[in-house]
């Protein structure tokens, strides 16, 4: 991992022609969860304004290397640019708390995992419209889990605005700390397939793809087990949503 002195960090057009194939590994990454309006080159033409403006202010003496702080920049230019698009629709905030409260009703009654064809026998749908209304909810809501759950410390490190460093403090530490912690419980208490999906995803940062390949299934399967996987995040978390 590459590291520039601060007087180096002008050098904008050399640090983007470096790193500019991360702004599109990081666009292919989030693409596949995204509604289908949303594309691949928007998303990558936000991304390389992120790094431009990461190569301008980048200070090598903060200790992160340009790498880590500018992936972090361009994440949030790309989530930033897609919240300001606002193209989530009320039904579907309304079907999500519906698939949210078919989901806790199922597992309260059984204690236990709830599948999928539970909640959607719960819900009066089918299993496939109940996977298609799923994907729709998880990916209007990939911005929060993001920001809430995803990248962990980096991310809860910045500024959600400017992305340069907070400085946190100890209540703030101790918030977060307690916040990873009955995250990684949370994980560690899914399904195996929806938590090993998780890790490779957000731990490892393959895409949709190359998790079907590991694991031998289609992308849209992998897919269906991620969606899954963050709706149950999301009612088991809900009292950190509060």
């Amino acid at each position: 991992m590459n590291r520039y002195p601060a007087r180096e960090a002008n050098d904008v057009e050399r640090l983007v022609a470096e790193h500019a194939p991360m702004v599109k590994r990081i666009a292919y990454h989030l693409i596949h969860r995204l509604p289908p309006n949303v594309q691949l080159d928007d998303l990558v033409q936000t991304g390389i304004v992120g790094l431009i403006e990461a190569a301008k202010h980048y200070n090598a003496s903060q200790g992160a290397s340009f790498e880590t702080y500018a992936g972090i920049r361009v994440r949030g230019a790309m989530l930033d640019e897609v919240r300001r698009s606002d193209w989530a629709p009320r039904s579907v905030y309304r079907k999500s708390r519906e698939i949210a409260a078919a989901l806790r009703k199922v597992e309260n009654r059984h204690g236990r995992a709830a599948k999928p064809g539970e909640v959607a026998a719960e819900m009066g749908v089918s299993l496939d419209e109940y996977h298609r209304l799923l994907r729709e909810a998880t990916s209007y809501q990939v911005f929060s889990f993001e920001e809430s759950f995803g990248d962990g410390e980096h991310e809860n490190d910045t500024d959600p605005h400017s992305r340069e460093p907070l400085a946190a403090g100890p209540l703030d530490q101790l918030a977060g700390d307690a916040f990873k912690q009955a995250l990684a419980n949370t994980i560690a208490a899914l399904p195996e397939r929806e938590a090993l999906v998780l890790s490779l995803y957000y731990d490892e940062e393959l895409n949709l793809r190359e998790i079907g390949e590991v694991l031998g299934v289609s992308e849209s399967r992998v897919s269906q087990i991620h969606s899954q996987a963050l709706m149950r995040l999301r009612v088991r978390m809900v009292d950190w949503r509060a």
